[in-house]
C-alpha cells in the first residue's frame, strides 16, 4: 500500500496543496477536493482513495495543459480536445478539463467563432472560407454560418466589397504577366480564399481583361 509521506499548502498556487507519496512527489491538487479524503501524514492510502487522488492528478494536467493551449490562442471545443487526447491525456479527464474551462467562461465556441471570422475576413477571406475553416475546427455548421454573416456585418464587410478588394490588390501583384495567365491565377488565388461564382469570374474578367 502507498504511505502519504507529506501533504502541505503550495507556495507557488494558493488554493492546493503538495501530496508527496511514498517519499516521492505525486501532485499538486485543489485543496478543495482533498478535504473531501481521508487523508493522514505517514498513514496509508486506501486503494479507492489513492485511485480517486489518481483521477484527480489526470483531471489537473488536463486542465493546465487546456489553458496553457487557450492562452496561446483561442480553440473551439472539440478542437481542443482533439489536442489533449493526442497529448495522451485520459477521456475523462479531458472531458472534465474542458468542463471547467467552459464553467468559467474560457471555451465558448460562439465567441472563439466570431472573434476567427472577423479578424481573417478582415485579412481578406471569404465566408465560404470562413465556414470551412471553423468547420474543420469542429465548430457546429448552423453556428459557424450564423457568426460568420454576423461577423461580416459587425466588420462593416459584404462578400461582394472583400472580394473586390482582395481581387484588385492581387491583380496588381500579377500585372506582369500576359492577360490569360493573369486570369488563371486570379480565380485560383480568389478560390483559395472562398470566393466563387459567376460574380467572381466577373470580376475577374473585369480587373484582368
Amino acid at each position: 500500500m502507498a504511505v502519504l509521506t507529506g501533504l502541505a499548502p503550495d507556495p507557488r498556487q494558493p488554493g492546493y496543496r503538495l501530496l508527496e507519496v511514498d517519499r516521492g512527489r505525486f501532485a499538486s491538487l485543489p485543496a478543495a477536493d482533498l478535504d473531501l479524503l481521508p487523508l493522514s501524514v505517514g498513514r496509508e492510502i486506501p486503494e479507492r482513495v489513492l485511485e480517486r487522488l489518481r483521477e484527480l492528478a489526470d483531471l489537473e494536467a488536463a486542465w493546465r495543459a487546456a489553458l496553457r493551449m487557450q492562452r496561446l490562442r483561442g480553440h473551439a471545443r472539440v478542437d481542443l480536445q482533439r489536442r489533449l487526447l493526442r497529448k495522451q491525456h485520459p477521456p475523462a479527464a479531458v472531458e472534465g478539463a474542458l468542463e471547467r474551462l467552459a464553467t468559467r467562461g474560457l471555451l465558448d465556441d460562439r465567441e472563439f467563432a466570431f472573434h476567427y471570422a472577423a479578424t481573417h475576413a478582415a485579412r481578406g477571406r471569404g465566408a465560404p472560407r470562413l465556414v470551412r475553416d471553423l468547420l474543420a475546427q469542429g465548430v457546429e455548421r448552423r453556428l459557424a454560418e450564423r457568426v460568420v454573416q454576423e461577423a461580416l456585418a459587425a466588420e462593416g464587410l459584404d462578400g461582394e466589397g472583400v472580394a473586390r478588394a482582395v481581387a484588385e490588390r492581387r491583380a496588381r501583384q500579377l500585372a506582369g504577366l500576359p492577360p490569360e495567365a493573369r486570369r488563371r491565377r486570379l480565380l485560383a488565388f480568389l478560390a483559395r480564399r472562398g470566393f466563387s461564382g459567376g460574380k467572381v469570374r466577373e470580376l475577374v474578367r473585369e480587373l484582368c481583361g
